[in-house]
């Protein structure tokens, strides 16, 4: 049956396998076309889709924006984005910029904590990478200074600790606006990880499709039965697309495999078939 993945990274952000590692292993577990995409960034697209062209697979351009709202962080996925967009990529360029000068800051916490790390070495050990906590935590792993990546989050870089620095995002309609500019597809990401409740979460879906939210993920990786009902009923009410992926990082997250998630996932392709037709259509 035809089968796609919506929702996956590359070590372009935060996963470890390589654009061209993702085709070759979304061929080996059947796919018919995954989705790429990476944290705040484009740059795996390319390599991705240039490599794919020849080969059964359809590889859909995308990207994952981190944003706030109500302090908490919600994720905003845009498919089918024109990602070359000189607009799309000057305000891509702008998230960067804020991203490396928030890097530089927590590397000095860091290394002022008696850690050897500059960010021209967190940089150099994962090279090409739009850095994120993930990579602070395999750093401090690497170098020995924590056991585990868990440990790396609980010591240093979690939301609490006193070496963190806080990012600046945009909102989350800003987001769905700014999908929406590059002729993309918004995407509200697993909302049940927000643990907003049934109501707040209601308010931000109401919201978000006032500015022109298109679709939520209803399949995904770690919900429950319950889960998907819910977020199935929540795409109804708005009159919102399905969709769903696997959120894929390779070893990043371990024991999460492409395509099938914890063992359960499966996504139809029909569910692209009416993402892609949106597009057209619009």
């Amino acid at each position: 049956m035809n089968q796609v993945d919506l929702h996956v990274h590359s070590n372009k952000s935060d996963g470890s396998y390589t654009p061209i590692e993702l085709v070759d292993y979304a061929l080996e577990k059947g796919l018919s076309a995954f989705a790429l995409t990476d944290h705040d960034t484009t740059d795996g697209l390319d390599e991705a889709i240039s490599y794919s062209e020849d080969k059964p697979i359809e590889v859909v351009p995308g990207i994952e924006f981190s944003t706030e709202y109500e302090g908490k962080d919600i994720h905003i996925l845009g498919l089918f984005i024109k990602y070359k967009d000189a607009g799309f990529q000057a305000r891509l360029k702008a998230f960067v910029d804020a991203r490396i000068n928030r890097n530089i800051k927590m590397c000095n916490n860091l290394h002022a904590a008696g850690i050897d790390i500059t960010y021209e070495k967190l940089i150099a050990e994962f090279p090409g990478a739009v850095i994120t906590r993930a990579h602070y935590a395999g750093y401090l792993t690497n170098h020995g200074y924590v056991k585990s990546r868990a440990d790396a989050f609980s010591q240093y870089v979690g939301d609490h600790c006193k070496y963190f620095v806080p990012r600046e995002k945009i909102t989350p309609s800003q987001a769905v606006e700014l999908v929406l500019q590059a002729g993309g597809v918004p995407i509200l990401a697993h909302p049940t990880l927000y643990h907003m409740g049934k109501d707040r979460l209601d308010a931000l879906v109401r919201t978000l499709k006032d500015a022109g939210l298109m679709g939520i993920e209803t399949i995904y990786s770690s919900y429950t039965n319950q889960d998907e009902r819910d977020m199935f009923a929540l795409a109804e009410k708005y009159d919102l697309l399905h969709s769903g992926g696997s959120d894929f990082h390779g070893s990043n997250k371990p024991g999460l495999d492409l395509a099938v998630g914890y063992g359960k996932l499966f996504v139809p392709g029909e569910v692209l078939i009416k993402i892609r037709n949106s597009v057209s259509l619009g």
